[in-house]
């Protein structure tokens, strides 16, 4: 595991300038005073004014920097030197006081000693962790008794379709745990430039998912499934006018995001 967490440690160093400068974070925009969350993970979240917020996974820190701008006490942690660096950067560029903590999810508790009253992860991320139960058992170590923990992201049954050559989606990949090697110099999600460097990616169900935050000890107050996604993740989706994407045909028949609100009991 170490070795393909450094693997796609590399990967998401040479992801980061890429992306900075890419139309989809809008950096412009986020320096300008722009809020980066959505209005769903605003919405499910709740009030931060006050309250202390630890994001895992953060990349550059946008979205840590906008919880910051809502009021919370914010800290950040990404694997990724380049993304810290960058997100320390704007921080200070910004005058916000949000930390930044460079480690990897799984190493964070012997880093990091405290809890939070929020712990938050969002898009796009599950897809890099390999063990959901170790995973979660940070998630519950860096929890305040009667703190919540939220996640929204993609949902995992998007991640087995992939488009025909007539376009129409098809199952291609695996829905239960599986784990998936990429080599092909392919643009990332943001950018047109290629990302060299190879990554790891794994699959895990909805199932996986639930039941690896409530064997830690968690309380799942809620599991809501979207017929809609924050991004065209396939080629024949359209977008809305409230900016969300869309299939054009039956698109309730397939769900493409979730979230989860999960409460840690106060004893």
């Amino acid at each position: 595991m170490d070795e393909q967490i450094q693997v796609n440690r590399k990967n998401w160093d040479e992801r980061t300038p890429v992306h900075a400068a890419s139309r989809f974070y809008d950096l412009k925009g986020f320096k300008a005073g722009r809020i980066t969350l959505n209005d769903i993970e605003r919405r499910e979240v709740g009030p931060v004014s006050g309250k202390s917020l630890l994001h895992l996974q953060c990349h550059f820190g946008m979205d840590t920097m906008s919880w910051a701008r809502m009021g919370a006490n914010a800290t950040g942690v990404d694997f990724s030197e380049a993304a810290i660096e960058l997100a320390r950067s704007l921080n200070d560029e910004l005058g916000l006081a949000v930390r930044f903590i460079c480690a990897n999810v799984y190493n964070l508790p012997e880093t990091l000693r405290e809890q939070f009253d929020v712990v938050f992860t969002s898009y796009g991320a599950l897809c890099w962790l390999p063990d959901l139960d170790d995973w979660a058992r940070v998630i519950d170590n860096h929890l305040k008794p009667g703190g919540v923990f939220y996640i929204v992201d993609y949902h995992p049954f998007m991640g087995t379709l992939e488009p025909s050559e007539s376009g129409c989606l098809q199952p291609a990949k695996p829905y239960f745990h599986n784990r998936l090697f990429f080599d092909d110099d392919e643009p990332s999600y943001a950018g047109a430039e290629p990302i060299r460097s190879p990554c790891y990616e794994w699959q895990h169900s909805l199932g996986e998912i639930v039941t690896a935050l409530t064997a830690s000890g968690l309380h799942v107050e809620f599991l809501h499934e979207f017929p809609f996604c924050n991004y065209k993740a396939m080629p024949n989706m359209q977008r809305g006018q409230d900016g969300l994407w869309r299939f054009g045909k039956r698109n309730d028949s397939i769900p493409q995001m979730f979230s989860i609100r999960a409460a840690k009991p106060l004893s």
